[in-house]
């Protein structure tokens, strides 16, 4: 009986081995906390060079009076723009609405982007408009999280085969000839 009075004492009056069970309490709150960072520092990268990409397409075709650029050109300006969309041409869809700002209906706001475990499906909606019409383009572009089952990657809505998206908008008045 003495033995384990004196093993109990020992136990509990001994400082060795404190820093490693911190160490094992800290540490995954520290990584979690690394690979989220790093996670979101990609999404915010691949968010800014989107909306960049879909801003300077815009405005060339703003510039370009009269033209109206068909989908696949528009998606391809946008992929030229944004290389850190992986996969970009497969990945990116676009949608382009006439909105009337006279009567305004707000456009839906869920937007449908490319599911891959899903078939193919076709353009959802894209027309060009008409002269002096307000046209909204959406532009919606899938990518795997690079950590998806540890901090914030574990947290961002997927589809069914893993993929988050992000969404970015533009609007532009169709010029006359």
């Amino acid at each position: 009986m003495t033995r384990i009075k004196s093993f109990a004492r020992r136990f509990t009056h001994g400082d060795s081995g404190t820093a490693t069970v911190e160490f094992v309490i800290v540490f995954p709150f520290f990584l979690g906390v690394l690979l989220s960072a790093f996670e979101l520092s990609l999404i915010t990268m691949r968010e800014t060079m989107l909306e960049r990409a879909l801003d300077l397409t815009v405005r060339e075709i703003r510039l370009e009076t009269g033209s109206a650029p068909q989908h696949d050109e528009i998606k391809a300006r946008v992929c030229s723009r944004a290389p850190v969309i992986p996969d970009c041409e497969t990945n990116l869809r676009l949608e382009m609405l006439v909105i009337d700002p006279r009567a305004w209906n707000d456009p839906e706001d869920e937007f449908d982007c490319t599911d891959q475990s899903e078939d193919v499906q076709p353009v959802r909606n894209f027309v060009n408009g008409m002269e002096n019409e307000l046209m909204l383009l959406r532009a919606c572009a899938k990518f795997e999280p690079v950590f998806p089952g540890a901090g914030l990657g574990k947290t961002l809505s997927k589809d069914a085969a893993g993929m988050a998206a992000l969404v970015a908008k533009a609007a532009f008045v169709q010029e006359p000839n």
